[in-house]
């Protein structure tokens, strides 16, 4: 079965309990929920679908 988990390096902005605040280099920095991707304050591990919605790719 094919993974559909990406990599994306990434800067932390801001950090909540609950998600991140991200630059991956595109316009603006990007919310993404720490219950749907993994970051290890270099690469974000994130589900596809969700980094096209978050306008990551």
């Amino acid at each position: 079965m094919k993974s559909n988990l990406i990599d994306i390096e990434a800067r932390l902005v801001h950090e909540t309990e609950k998600a991140w605040l991200l630059d991956a280099g595109e316009k603006k920095p990007v919310w993404v929920p720490k219950s749907g991707a993994e970051f290890d304050g270099i690469t974000l591990t994130i589900p596809e679908p969700l980094a096209l919605e978050k306008g990551l790719i």
